[in-house]
């Protein structure tokens, strides 16, 4: 009787790959062969990888196009297609699956392999690209961090020597007036405010009580000053001290109220500092008596706070400076709130 091989198909699935050859009229070859020779094939199959990676990664070094290299690997990857085919017939031979070989079967059949090395190829490509993209971006961003760490030391170093200029006019003012003790008094502020700016870890941030025990320092120096002549009120929320904000951001601020506002004065002058929160934000008011000129103009302060804000937050952040309704100096600062946990 005839069997018809669409019958015959289910049929052999289920029997082993010997008994099949048998049925087929086939040489017998043990299951074993058949299993060695499909891994053999496999293993020689990716070991045509490495080379292959090789060859890829000298092309991109030599910043070959696209063009030529994708040629190169197509003809490449289809030369050891033909040569594992080759060696496949040769273990064929070996194991007594084959008789000879069969030139003309040796082009096809090529798909299992030749397209699994040009598919590797594709993948190594795109994932050596994103990788070399990442690490691009990885490299931009630590250029940049750089450069705008470098910026903001730059105008952290601007504050100081402002500062220490006009501390020393000011001493020197003072040792000219015979104000001996003022005079003394004034550099033992100086001292102690310039070794607490020492000890600081060079971070462009800190917590809000790490300023606000500069800026007494800073005050106790212009109170030996101007003694009587400079009121002060400050209003910090208890809540507010572990809140992170730039490295002597309110000495700038206070300096320009004091000298600008304050010290030309000829009666008494008053000071408000206020830190509160609204919402996310912690909002900076500081306010200062003194006369109506263009006082937000006038040396570095304000505008070496606006740009290390500017640095620092980009566009989360806000400085208002203007002559107020009640004839007071406003200077108002408003940037993103956080603890130092969070910092």
């Amino acid at each position: 009787m005839k069997v018809e091989t669409p019958l015959l198909v289910p049929v052999l699935a289920a029997l082993p790959v010997s008994a099949c050859m048998v049925i087929l009229g086939l040489p017998a070859v043990s299951d074993h062969y058949i299993v060695a020779f499909r891994t053999l094939f496999l293993v020689a199959c990716l070991l045509w990888l490495i080379p292959l990676t090789l060859l890829q990664r000298a092309m991109w070094r030599r910043d070959w196009s696209w063009l030529r290299m994708g040629l190169i690997l197509l003809v490449i990857t289809y030369a050891m297609a033909i040569t594992n085919a080759l060696l496949g017939q040769r273990f064929g031979i070996a194991l007594g699956m084959e008789t000879g070989y069969q030139w003309g079967r040796l082009a096809r059949g090529l798909d299992s392999c030749w397209l699994a090395l040009i598919a590797f190829c594709a993948v190594h490509a795109v994932a050596a690209y994103y990788l070399s993209l990442q690490q691009l971006r990885l490299h931009l961003a630590q250029a940049q961090g750089a450069a705008r760490d470098a910026e903001l030391h730059a105008l952290r170093l601007q504050v100081n020597p402002h500062f220490l200029f006009n501390s020393l006019n000011a001493v020197s003012a003072l040792v000219s007036a015979q104000a001996n003790r003022e005079a003394n008094r004034m550099l033992a502020s100086l001292s102690d405010f310039l070794r607490a700016t020492l000890a600081h870890d060079g971070g462009h941030e800190h917590a809000l009580a790490d300023e606000l025990a500069l800026l007494d320092a800073y005050l106790a120096i212009e109170k030996a000053r101007l003694g009587e002549r400079l009121r002060l009120t400050m209003k910090v929320g208890p809540d507010l001290l572990d809140s992170v904000v730039p490295y002597l951001i309110l000495q700038p601020l206070v300096e320009n109220a004091i000298r600008h506002g304050i010290a030309p004065l000829a009666s008494p002058g008053l000071l408000d500092i206020l830190v509160e929160r609204d919402g996310e934000r912690l909002l900076i008011d500081v306010r200062n008596d003194g006369q109506r000129r263009p006082q937000e103009g006038s040396g570095i302060g304000l505008s070496n706070v606006r740009e290390r804000l500017r640095r620092l937050y980009g566009t989360n952040q806000q400085v208002d400076a203007e002559w107020g309704a009640d004839g007071r100096f406003h200077v108002r600062i408003a940037l993103p709130r956080r603890g130092m946990e969070a910092a």
